[in-house]
């Protein structure tokens, strides 16, 4: 499976009609949730495919439903089945809930077709096509690259202003690389977004700090205007916002996939460490009873580290990885920034600077995260020799 997003281009009119559509849609999803919670209360179950067959005679009564086709009203509904059984799957699992809930008219931003998509989806000549949506015409989209495999489903979505169209390809052909001979380790940082164990340091651009001006004006912008009633000033201000953080959002998967794609294809063997990012994350306010300590150091680092994409450049290796037939290895990542990567010498002298590593048993001088990424493959090529090959 995979996915290729590709961005819209709509006129004025078709801006309208998909709002239209994203209205018409919120109002099916929070309809078809209150539908459940009263027969909930009444003891009686309501699955997806009772509410699949109580569609036709909706759309005969509402023709807004019918303006845009049965696939997509299936599609919401399919969305909130998944909310229920995110919401079963964690109190199974003793997490907390987080039961489905109504959707505002800022929080529902996309729909989507889950039935199989037949039809050609993009054509036209050049890097310019059109995107067929019932309801709403031929959507001009700019079509980047050419779609892969066989087409499943489409997504929609408005981010930020912007409206974007998601395809799900399936039987995507591999496109396998030939094999290097090389391995290498990976240690993630803040200063130093990657660093090999080949000695390659790749600097975080820190693309949040960058528009941190930019931001802060927006929002101080927007914390002047009135809450309620929403007025226009607001909502421009709000959509200044969004852009601003979406600009950041592009950047960083920008630099990110510029990355992984470098590693995946000059090695074959790439080491990670399994980090809990969630974990590392979590803020140190405490409680009101037990109030933390540094608390807005740990936010800022937290902001940091956050900013810096370790999860999403992890999840871009493994997949690219996947297609290109090269291997991953996650190992434990304790103490790999604390122990010499030449002799396995620990102690605390060891590490001068933040950025620098010399031990004081084998006298290695080396970057500090080089030394981290060192420690990474020297794991990882462990683990292979234990298992027979490294982890996937």
């Amino acid at each position: 499976m995979r996915s290729f997003t590709f961005k819209l281009s709509p006129t004025r009119s078709q801006v309208v009609a998909s709002d239209r559509l994203l209205w018409v849609q919120r109002e099916l999803y929070n309809a078809a949730l209150e539908e459940r919670r009263e027969a909930w209360r009444r003891g009686v179950r309501r699955s997806r495919v009772d509410q699949f067959k109580e569609l036709t005679s909706a759309m005969a009564e509402l023709p807004r439903l019918a303006e845009f086709g049965l696939q997509m009203s299936r599609g919401t509904l399919w969305r909130l089945d998944r909310a229920f059984a995110g919401f079963f799957r964690r109190v199974k699992a003793g997490q907390a809930p987080g039961f489905p809930r109504f959707q505002s008219r800022g929080r529902f931003d996309s729909v989507s077709w889950p039935e199989p998509v037949t039809r050609k989806l993009l054509s036209g000549s050049g890097r310019m096509g059109r995107l067929r949506i019932t309801g709403i015409g031929g959507v001009k989209v700019r079509v980047h690259r050419p779609l892969a495999g066989e087409p499943r489903t489409l997504t929609v979505r408005r981010c930020a202003g912007a409206w974007w169209a998601t395809i799900v390809c399936r039987a995507v052909p591999a496109r396998l690389l030939e094999p290097t001979g090389r391995q290498v380790g990976v240690d993630r940082g803040v200063e130093v977004l990657a660093a090999t164990s080949d000695g390659r340091l790749v600097t975080n651009p820190r693309h949040l700090i960058a528009a941190a001006a930019r931001l802060t004006a927006a929002q101080q912008a927007l914390s002047r205007t009135c809450r309620r009633p929403v007025s226009g000033r607001r909502r421009r201000a709000r959509a200044e916002v969004a852009r601003l953080h979406a600009r950041v959002a592009r950047q960083r998967k920008d630099t990110l996939h510029k990355l992984s794609r470098v590693l995946v294809n000059s090695y074959d063997l790439i080491a990670l460490e399994d980090l809990r990012i969630p974990n590392m994350t979590r803020s140190a306010a405490g409680t009101a009873g037990l109030p933390g300590t540094n608390v807005a150091a740990k936010a800022g680092l937290n902001r940091s580290i956050l900013d810096a994409g370790w999860g999403i450049l992890a999840n871009m290796i493994a997949y690219k990885a996947a297609e290109a037939g090269r291997r991953v290895a996650l190992v434990d990542p304790r103490h790999t920034s604390a122990s010499c990567s030449g002799c396995g010498h620990v102690h605390p002298e060891d590490r001068v600077t933040r950025g620098r590593w010399r031990c004081c048993a084998c006298g290695l001088d080396v970057h500090a995260d080089i030394n981290a990424a060192r420690n990474i493959l020297h794991r990882a090529g462990s683990a292979r020799d234990e298992a027979g090959q490294p982890a996937a």
